[in-house]
């Protein structure tokens, strides 16, 4: 039998595989992409490889948008009350505790006054890290007094909204807020200054389906998810499978309910720019 080749194993030196240490690296969820995080922090939390935006604290936001990064706070002594005494895995008070410890923050809005290049806005800014964004009673609540310092002060309004909808653990309570925001945005339209609607991932449910969609323009960061039920709730109920991209932004400007797709370092001057115009007509 002829030895064609054979496996020398002097001199090779066994190497222990290193182990990376946890945190550095994150995965992009929409193309698979391997980021150094130190990377994705200096990108604005977006993938440099398909545009893909991750979520942005509710303060990174205001640092982004605000003039010097800074809003006059309004309304963050309101705290969510239990009026159903509602218990699933936990006790409401307790999710609320939970929430305010790990983000520092009351509810999921902050609210308040600033300033986009010298311009004076009435301004909110939700957080997906307090349950989901959702929106209680105190969340619509601040919400509604946004639009009325708007209204009284006869500035521009300015909502960045990235929620899961209606807080469950409220009830009706929390779907009356789609009501009430929804018709102070009414009366602010009669002063005629622009109510400018900025879609982040995700934005959904009761939030879509009151304030969120009714800007006078409304703008959207890439590939947001962008709607009011599921994917599956929605081809479960018409019986019917829906087209790729469904729920992203892309699809909701192709069919004419977004204004513009604005990438996060673009949206403090689109937005500026964008007041100008109204102003000026």
């Amino acid at each position: 039998m002829v030895e064609w080749f054979h496996k020398s194993t002097e001199g090779l030196i066994s190497q222990t595989k290193k182990d990376i240490p946890e945190g550095l690296w994150t995965k992009c969820p929409e193309c698979g992409e391997v980021i150094y995080i130190k990377a994705l922090e200096k990108n604005l939390n977006t993938c440099g490889q398909c545009n893909y935006h991750f979520k942005l604290a509710s303060t990174e936001y205001i640092r982004l948008i605000l003039d010097d990064g800074k809003l006059e706070t309004y309304d963050t002594g309101l705290i969510s009350g239990d009026p159903l005494e509602f218990k699933d895995s936990k006790k409401y008070p307790d999710r609320i505790r939970m929430a305010q410890k790990s983000t520092g923050q009351n509810d999921a809005v902050l609210s308040g006054i600033g300033r986009i290049e010298g311009k004076e806005i009435s301004f909110a800014i939700m957080d997906f890290s307090f349950i989901g964004g959702s929106m209680g009673s105190v969340v619509g609540e601040m919400i509604a007094r946004t639009i009325e310092r708007a209204t009284m002060r006869r500035i521009p309004l300015v909502i960045v909204s990235c929620s899961g909808g209606a807080r469950m653990q409220e009830g009706i309570l929390s779907l009356m807020q789609m009501a009430k925001t929804s018709a102070l945005l009414a009366r602010f339209d009669e002063v005629h200054k622009p109510f400018i609607s900025v879609l982040t991932n995700p934005t959904t449910a009761g939030v879509m389906a009151s304030y969120a969609s009714l800007g006078d323009v409304i703008v959207a960061e890439p590939k947001a998810l962008l709607g009011f039920a599921g994917k599956r709730v929605i081809q479960q109920t018409i019986g019917a499978e829906l087209p790729p991209g469904f729920q992203s932004s892309e699809f909701f400007l192709e069919h004419g309910f977004l204004d513009k797709i604005v990438h996060r370092r673009d949206l403090k001057g689109t937005i500026s720019v964008l007041i100008d115009y109204f102003n000026q007509s």
